[in-house]
């Protein structure tokens, strides 16, 4: 009896080995949707001093990732080459977003500032990335593309 017990309990583990767990069903992410509250609630989570602690391996690589970054999650809006030509509807108005190629484009030379406004957002429309979506290092990533690639 402890013979076949044994031998049972070797054939279960033996035969689970080199399965793997089937993936998790693919989700659809949830819309990202600006709500009246969600600057002061983004500007309240902000942080400016996360952004000193971020380490790149290369300018080059937070550069990739950031265009990674871009085309994911600001393209639709902003347009592959950061005019801002692909309008959307919010609440029954077309907007357009800023072109970050404009001569007078306010962050046109302001890291910082860009990177607050990427996490932060806007009640136009802009979504707080940095709270539905992209870490610090994303924000950060992606705020050197628009500024060394695209501008």
């Amino acid at each position: 009896m402890r013979r076949t017990s044994i031998t049972l309990a070797a054939l279960a583990l033996f035969g689970a080995c080199g399965r793997e767990a089937p993936p998790p069903p693919a989700q659809e992410p949830p819309p990202v949707v600006t709500r009246a509250d969600s600057a002061p609630l983004a500007m309240a989570a902000y942080d400016s001093t996360v952004f000193d602690t971020l380490q790149w391996q290369s300018e080059d690589a937070a550069i990739q990732r950031g265009g990674l970054v871009y085309r994911v999650s600001c393209m639709t809006c902003h347009g592959e080459g950061g005019r801002g030509d692909r309008g959307f509807i919010f609440e029954g108005d077309t907007l357009r977003p800023p072109s970050f190629v404009a001569a007078d484009w306010t962050y046109a030379n302001d890291l910082p500032g860009l990177r607050k406004r990427i996490f932060t957002g806007s009640v136009l429309g802009m979504p707080y990335w940095g709270l539905v979506g992209m870490t610090s290092k994303d924000v950060d990533a992606v705020a050197r593309y628009i500024l060394g690639v695209l501008r």
